[in-house]
């Protein structure tokens, strides 16, 4: 009798992929792949159009500025007076602020509360309102976007509340914010990025707003604020040492006036008297007079020189590319958004229809056991 020349099959091992299996799988389970995609695909579709538009303005500055030691020199006599009185005299120099503390700075409350009052205009409104007016009292959330991607930030304010408490930022009063100035301050810190090249010494101002000519005022005016910050950060020591050398000349050039009226009205009384009493008198007012004017000369000499130091640290902003209103919107890019719908929608697809393959093949270990 003839015998068979049969192949035995090989068995699958328990660590390999049955790829025909999983290609099984995934035909039989295609339709709930496609719903998947078709679903991901309607709520991306929904997103990408009702998606709020956003213009990017964007400046590029170099800040420069004289750091070096400074060269007002030692006021000698009033070396001491200024140390009684709290100041350095011979720190004079511009402070050391390293660009990359710069981002720091538009972070900084009194910063982010100072540029929630830029006015800026906008294409539905017939005058200029602040920033802070805007994303309070007009522009209201999506509320696709609000109950799907914001649900969760919906449901924690309303378990939190509403804080009403006011802000005190007067004076020495410590600052308190609202439930409202918190979210604008969240919102402007989204809206505002700055980018330090610490090598190149560049830096990069961008500011992000729906309409392009609100987001070219509100980079215009962060820059304002940036380089005001900045200037007065690197002149304070200099600025310091120019207040009080101003304060000692202008109290020194009193007492020099009255010295030389006192000496002038002494000589016109005793023009033609030749007393002893009266010469000795005229050499004590003279010897006054003489040494008012020398600390009066020397003031007005270091006074010169506080004034050029101040000019000296302060920082000179070179703009290499200054702001100007965007003709293109940056966001949102539809295409990218749909097609990253539907990837999802296929992914949480496939996932659906493996994942319950492998929970029936558990639950059928289960009944097996």
């Amino acid at each position: 009798m003839p015998t068979e020349n049969t192949k035995p099959t090989r068995p699958v091992a328990d660590d390999e992929i049955d790829l025909l299996a999983l290609a099984k799988t995934f035909w039989t389970g295609r339709k709930t792949v496609v719903l998947s995609i078709l679903v991901f695909g309607m709520l991306g579709l929904l997103i990408a159009i009702f998606s709020s538009k956003e213009y990017v303005a964007t400046t590029v500055m170099v800040p420069s500025g004289n750091n070096g030691a400074s060269k007002l020199g030692s006021l000698g006599g009033l070396g001491g007076l200024a140390m009684m009185a709290g100041i350095d005299i011979n720190a004079g120099s511009g402070s050391d602020l390293s660009p990359v503390v710069y981002p720091q700075i538009l972070s900084s409350l009194p910063f982010q509360l100072e540029l929630m009052k830029t006015q800026l205009n906008f294409s539905e409104l017939n005058k200029p309102v602040t920033f802070y007016d805007y994303y309070t009292k007009i522009k209201k959330p999506n509320p696709i976007l609000k109950y799907t991607i914001g649900l969760p930030g919906v449901i924690i304010k309303a378990i939190k509340g509403d804080d009403k408490k006011a802000l005190t930022g007067d004076g020495n009063k410590l600052i308190e914010l609202t439930a409202d100035q918190r979210d604008v301050r969240k919102i402007l810190s989204e809206l505002l990025s700055l980018d330090v090249n610490p090598k190149e010494g560049v830096l990069t101002l961008s500011a992000k707003m729906p309409e392009a000519l609100a987001a070219a005022q509100l980079g215009q005016r962060a820059q304002e604020l940036m380089q005001q910050y900045i200037i007065e950060f690197k002149i304070q020591k200099a600025q310091a040492n120019l207040d009080f050398i101003q304060q000692r000349y202008d109290e020194t050039a009193k007492n020099f006036d009255a010295a030389q009226q006192r000496l002038a009205s002494f000589r016109d009384r005793n023009r033609n008297i030749s007393l002893a009493t009266v010469k000795t008198e005229e050499e004590r007012l003279t010897s006054q007079y003489n040494l008012i004017y020398g600390t009066y000369t020397e003031l007005a000499k270091q006074l010169e020189q506080a004034k050029i130091q101040v000019k000296q640290d302060t920082p000179v902003f070179t703009v290499i590319e200054p702001i100007s209103v965007p003709t293109k919107k940056s966001k949102p890019n539809r295409p990218v958004i749909l097609l990253i719908f539907i990837f999802l929608g296929g992914v949480a697809g496939v996932g659906v229809v493996f994942g319950k393959k492998y929970l029936s093949g558990i639950r059928q270990q289960w009944t097996e056991a």
